[in-house]
């Protein structure tokens, strides 16, 4: 054997085994130190290794949330086990089945709903965490749903158990959870009505089905509601906001009504007779997350959204809420929109342009 012929081999060897490394990593969003949103790259790390009963989900489109923006300032950790790259959900297609895993087939579209990871191009998923992708949605409008649906969902019918007839008014009302919410109520037999703090957000949140809106930049809104609704006050509040909305929030509700606090962007401390209100009407005040959920409770909470709410998409009744797609590339410019409070709607992220998806594999 010539020294050439040797060389060439070993030149092959080498380029079979970069081809071999590369398959193994995979484009992901990291955060290299807690900070705004320059702290975001877009890099390589390692494909996820699947667990039992996981799915391998190819990633075409993935979304933000405020949990995201709350992560990437070190606030808001993934749960134990989960992923540290940033993510929320995700859609595309199924890619490899783990251990175990018998509840879908290599190419199926599907999204999923994952504690972390999923602005990535490849996201280890449970198996009981996806839901199917019909071919009258695209993968885009895919994208939008696991997180912001799934906590509406949750809000509404597990939390608040939700009755036709009842009123809501659901704060954030032209974010993601919040034009979602006001669907899934109407969708319930409930009034909806919605605070936000542009007459944009307003009017979209009534063409979903709201009621009425109310500009919280403008003053106090609760005299207003109750100019609307004849004096009555409502069932069920659906608080993102927390400290700032709390004593307009008790006037707002009725008797033995349901405040539902889910996010605290308004800040945590409250004054004023807090006890004498809440027992003054006879209040249920519960507090609700989903990312740090068991797999049981998701699972369960998912087979019943894929039961009440998903075949409603497929009709127009339900309608996915998209203010913008900007590439993987420009994820940082995606938390800097959602943290100015500019978005009507979700920001959706193109992580894999479908016509080039195909060409993505892994070997693991």
């Amino acid at each position: 054997m010539t020294v050439a012929s040797i060389f060439t081999k070993l030149v092959l060897m080498m380029n079979l085994c970069c081809f071999w490394c590369q398959s193994q990593n995979m484009r992901a969003a990291l955060v290299s130190q807690p900070g705004g949103p320059e702290q975001i790259t877009i890099g390589e790390t390692p494909v996820p290794v699947l667990k039992d009963k996981q799915v391998l989900l190819k990633v075409y489109y993935s979304a933000i949330n405020r949990a995201d923006t709350l992560q990437r300032q070190g606030k808001y950790p993934s749960p134990p086990g989960d992923s540290d790259i940033l993510g929320l959900e995700a859609a595309g297609t199924v890619e490899k089945l783990g251990p175990g895993a018998t509840k879908w087939k290599i190419g199926e579209r599907v999204m999923g709903l994952v504690g972390g990871g999923g602005n990535a191009e490849f996201v280890a998923v449970h198996e009981s965490h996806l839901l199917p992708v019909n071919e009258l949605l695209s993968l885009q409008e895919a994208a939008a749903i696991p997180e912001v649906w799934l906590t509406a969902f949750q809000l509404l019918h597990f939390v608040a158990h939700i009755k036709a007839g009842e009123s809501v008014l659901i704060h954030a009302g032209g974010s993601g959870v919040g034009t979602a919410a006001v669907q899934l109520a109407k969708l319930a037999g409930a009034e909806a009505f919605i605070t936000a703090g542009t007459q944009e957000k307003i009017n979209l949140a009534k063409s979903l089905g709201a009621s009425e809106g109310f500009n919280y930049k403008e003053g106090p809104f609760v005299e207003k509601l109750l100019n609307v609704t004849n004096g009555r006050r409502v069932d069920v509040v659906l608080d993102c906001v927390g400290g700032t909305m709390w004593e307009q929030n008790i006037d707002a509700i009725g008797m033995e009504g349901r405040l539902i606090l889910y996010g605290t962007l308004g800040g945590t401390s409250l004054n004023g007779d807090v006890i004498r209100s809440i027992m003054g009407k006879r209040l249920s005040v519960i507090g609700s997350t989903l990312r740090a959920r068991s797999c049981e409770y998701k699972s369960r909470l998912i087979t019943t959204f894929q039961e009440m709410a998903l075949p409603h998409f497929l009709t127009g009744t339900l309608k996915v809420v998209i203010a913008s797609v900007l590439p993987f590339e420009e994820l940082a410019k995606a938390h800097q929109i959602m943290e100015s409070n500019v978005n009507a709607g979700k920001i959706v992220i193109e992580v894999i342009p479908e016509q080039r998806g195909k060409n993505i594999k892994t070997d693991l």
